[in-house]
């Protein structure tokens, strides 16, 4: 069996792109890819495609004949779990398929999310805090992430855990939410909420890829946990566009969609100096600011 630097990126959405484009040229990449026009695409890009569906484990052939043939296999986990239900079936199918892989060659990166804390009241949050998940969502996140680690030290894996909160770019910015008039919550009742760069998130996976420990659990974000309400301000402020209204939680919670207020509903800072310490990552982006100065410009004055 030959020893091949070979990365397998499952989940080529804009953080896996950003990933395979920082590793071509000196990785051969593969990626997952389920559509027939996101191969293509993949394709031209030079990236190496396997067609397959995590919802459908007889179509993960590819990746376990991959990981039957690749010693030192490396493996960037950033699929979704299912939409529903509250365990995460794709990352089962998937380390069904990768169970070939030899043991104790392969390196693992999942990426979660923060969410599987729960609310912790605004309170600073590192990683030894005990993880309430309190949405479906995030209970289908920690159940990725417990297989995930049981299944590292099964197969003597190294697999680490990057809990990244909400992802921004120039591309992800609440500028629609803003056009449309969606309110936030009043200042007393407003919640932490913290951000990380996608750009910044790519390069976190590339670092845990090859400084990781087995077993590692990162809270991957920026320096600067900011109000939620106050975020979407300094957004509408830079671009132009109205303040979002003041509500109070009541009035959030009876009329905004679920899913949206979901997100109102949980207050926590994360503390990211295992990221920096271990990783030695060096944020390209350690605050909204210096996006929103990078797509607007420098702020006068």
């Amino acid at each position: 069996m030959r020893d091949s630097k070979t990365v397998l990126i499952v989940g080529l959405g804009d953080t896996g792109l950003r990933v395979a484009r920082m590793l071509r040229g000196r990785y051969r990449v593969v990626a997952l890819v389920r559509k027939p026009g996101r191969a293509r695409f993949a394709r031209r890009l030079g990236i190496e495609v396997l067609r397959g569906d995590l919802g459908r484990p007889r179509s993960l052939h590819g990746i376990a004949a991959l990981a039957a043939s690749v010693h030192g296999l490396r493996v960037c986990h950033l699929a979704p779990p299912p939409s529903r239900g509250r365990r995460d079936v794709h990352t089962r199918n998937l380390l069904q398929a990768l169970d070939l892989v030899p043991r104790g060659s392969c390196r693992l990166v999942y990426v979660s999310t923060s969410g599987v804390y729960g609310d912790c009241a605004g309170d600073w949050v590192d990683e030894s805090r005990p993880c309430r998940p309190q949405s479906d969502r995030a209970v289908r996140r920690m159940d990725a992430e417990s297989t995930l680690l049981r299944w590292g030290r099964r197969r003597g894996a190294r697999v680490a855990i990057l809990r990244a909160p909400g992802i921004v770019s120039d591309q992800r910015l609440p500028l629609q939410r803003l056009q449309r008039g969606t309110p936030a919550l009043a200042a007393a009742e407003d919640v932490y909420v913290n951000h990380i760069h996608v750009e910044d998130l790519a390069r976190a996976m590339i670092a845990a890829l090859r400084r990781a420990r087995a077993g590692r659990v990162f809270n991957c974000v920026d320096d600067a946990p900011v109000r939620m309400a106050g975020y979407f301000d300094q957004v509408a402020r830079r671009a132009g566009l109205p303040l979002p209204p003041r509500v109070s939680r009541a009035k959030a919670q009876a009329t905004l969609p679920p899913v949206l207020y979901s997100f109102m509903r949980e207050s926590r800072r994360l503390r990211n100096a295992r990221m920096k310490r271990e990783l030695g990552l060096v944020l390209r982006y350690p605050s909204v600011d210096t996006l929103l100065d990078e797509v607007f410009g420098p702020r006068s004055g």
